[in-house]
């Protein structure tokens, strides 16, 4: 099965707690703040799910915040980390089918929640070249290596 990293600052613990109870058969979720209070700090949300997912521990990464904003930034900045900040069911889709995303971070108030993180676990990368041509120069500007 599948194994999620989910991880949330205060503004999420409810949503959090609903992804995980209705989807959990489609995967494993690893939470990844079991604790939250008004004075939590997003990037530590966003390293710690990003860090699961970069070194294996976790297949994907899903990260909710006020608005998925700073936690797509702060995740972007773990090597091996593609997060897309997703606001509706067809960037959910295309973040995976085209941008092969391993991570998804979005606001907590946003009322396609759930199906958002539905269609992401169910969602494949097409493997077509010019995505994968695109995301090897993603990996290359990542390692100091792109030239234009």
């Amino acid at each position: 099965m599948m194994k999620v990293a989910i991880g949330t600052d205060h503004n999420g613990p409810d949503l959090k707690e609903e992804i995980i109870n209705k989807l959990s058969n489609m995967a494993e979720f690893i939470d990844c703040s079991p604790v939250n209070d008004p004075l939590d700090d997003y990037p530590d949300f966003a390293f710690k799910v990003s860090e699961m997912v970069a070194s294996g521990e976790a297949d994907l990464g899903i990260l909710i915040c006020g608005t998925g904003i700073g936690m797509s930034i702060a995740a972007n900045k773990v090597k091996g980390i593609r997060c897309a900040h997703v606001t509706n069911i067809d960037e959910a889709r295309l973040s995976k089918m085209h941008n092969n995303a391993n991570v998804m971070a979005m606001g907590a108030k946003n009322p396609d929640a759930l199906e958002m993180v539905k269609v992401f676990l169910e969602t494949s990368f097409s493997n077509e070249d010019r995505h994968i041509r695109r995301g090897e120069e993603i990996i290359k500007i990542e390692n100091g290596e792109y030239n234009v």
